[in-house]
């Protein structure tokens, strides 16, 4: 006999199959959620835990040298005051055994933070970092700084004229940023400038809110102006 029109079907072990897969493929992306966001917890705690430290460093420093004005403050620097001089070593705190290049701090949206020397995957794990191949704070050139975008989710609220203050063992530098723009990623002219210019230009991966997934880069660029903010 044939079937009868309109009569129902039992489920098959086909389907069985299919809702087993797709009860793997929630369960793999439930896994997938939770490890980014322990990742991402986990990050921002080591930032902070260097950022603390950073602070604790900065607090063993004589005023005079911590708060002068950039020409002054080298000179009362163990570092030596000739322009091509080498700056200090990053300090190597005692606990991630991670080395710190100086502090940054962005006013307008009560942003401070460490930034760690090194822009590899290690060191953007712990927040923002400063291209090794480019100008320290006070030198002619480019101070480059980047980070995830999961940390600077409201750098897009940095506008023109704005402060950013760059804190140092041998000063503190302040810049004011000039414009912003957004970029390829291998676009390595964003940290072309004249040498003779003190400048600084942070990068990070854009959109903001996209995570992983963004696939430009947003990049600010300041100029220094001296003095302590």
């Amino acid at each position: 006999m044939g079937s009868v029109p309109g009569a129902r079907r039992h489920p098959g072990r086909p389907d069985r199959r299919l809702q087993r897969a797709a009860l793997v493929l929630i369960g793999l992306g439930v896994m997938s959620v939770v490890a980014a966001g322990a990742l991402l917890g986990y990050g921002a705690w080591q930032e902070r835990q260097l950022t603390k430290q950073w602070d604790q460093i900065m607090s063993t420093i004589p005023p005079t040298v911590a708060t002068a004005p950039p020409a002054q403050a080298i000179a009362q620097s163990a570092r030596p005051a000739a322009p091509t001089a080498v700056p200090p070593a990053p300090i190597v705190t005692r606990t991630t055994k991670t080395p710190i290049a100086f502090g940054m701090r962005v006013p307008r949206i009560d942003y401070y933070s460490a930034v760690v020397e090194g822009v590899d995957v290690q060191h953007l794990a712990m927040g923002p970092g400063h291209y090794p191949s480019t100008a320290y704070p006070g030198r002619p050139g480019t101070v480059g700084v980047a980070a995830h975008n999961s940390y600077w989710l409201r750098f897009d609220q940095v506008k023109t004229g704005d402060q950013i203050v760059l804190e140092t063992r041998y000063g503190t530098f302040t810049y004011r940023v000039t414009g912003s723009r957004i970029v390829s990623p291998d676009d390595k002219t964003v940290f072309s400038a004249n040498s003779s210019e003190n400048r600084l230009t942070l990068t990070t991966c854009w959109p903001l809110w996209a995570g992983a997934f963004a696939n430009r880069r947003l990049a600010i660029f300041a100029e220094e102006v001296g003095g302590v903010a």
